[in-house]
């Protein structure tokens, strides 16, 4: 990671975004005024079964990361939890396969239930690159199949947001103007149920 520290990013990510941490799953509600949701494949279809789905879901992905990421570096951010703050992944997942040079940034810990062997830890690892259309094609098809999940994509000052999941991705704007465009953009992608979701 360079130019920010992972001790840095993560207190730019408290000085951007005080409203919660940097779980992708919850961005839909925090951001709520800003988000938007896109799917990734016609007929709102969850996962990609043939190549040309795939080309589909990746071409979707990547478009809208384009309009977004131009000539702009990018983090890269990827998860994986355990049930110590520094233990084994508990599931082994592509993570690292598919995010090698992830630098971890930031733990978020789930101690809500009363018996502590049920605490969790999500730890975040976050990876500063040029963007370039298909770059993260792999990471993105494992994100299809569910193999990885929690995973975004954000600008170096974090005012932009691209949560890609298994089928679809939330996307978080600067303002609810720049959300509206993007939206008009590519309503033919939008969910026809009046939540969004």
């Amino acid at each position: 990671m360079t130019d920010h520290s992972p001790d840095a990013l993560a207190a730019l990510w408290r000085a951007r975004r005080p409203s919660g941490p940097p779980v992708a799953h919850t961005f839909r509600s925090t951001y709520a005024d800003r988000w938007v949701r896109f799917h990734s494949l016609p007929g709102s279809k969850r996962y990609p079964e043939s190549e040309d789905e795939y080309a589909v879901a990746l071409h979707r992905y990547n478009t809208v990361l384009d309009e977004l990421f131009a000539h702009r570096d990018v983090y890269v951010v990827t998860s994986d939890w355990s049930w110590a703050p520094d233990g084994p992944a508990v599931f082994p997942t592509r993570q690292r396969e598919s995010h090698p040079d992830g630098a971890h940034w930031w733990t978020e810990s789930d101690e809500e239930d009363p018996d502590p062997a049920l605490h969790t830890y999500t730890r975040f690892y976050a990876y500063r690159r040029p963007w370039r259309s298909g770059r993260v094609d792999a990471l993105l098809r494992a994100v299809a199949d569910e193999a990885l999940v929690e995973v975004f994509v954000t600008d170096t000052e974090l005012r932009r947001i691209h949560h890609p999941y298994d089928g679809g991705a939330d996307v978080v704007l600067a303002t609810p103007g720049e959300r509206d465009g993007l939206r008009d953009r590519h309503v033919d992608w939008l969910s026809p149920h009046p939540s969004g979701l």
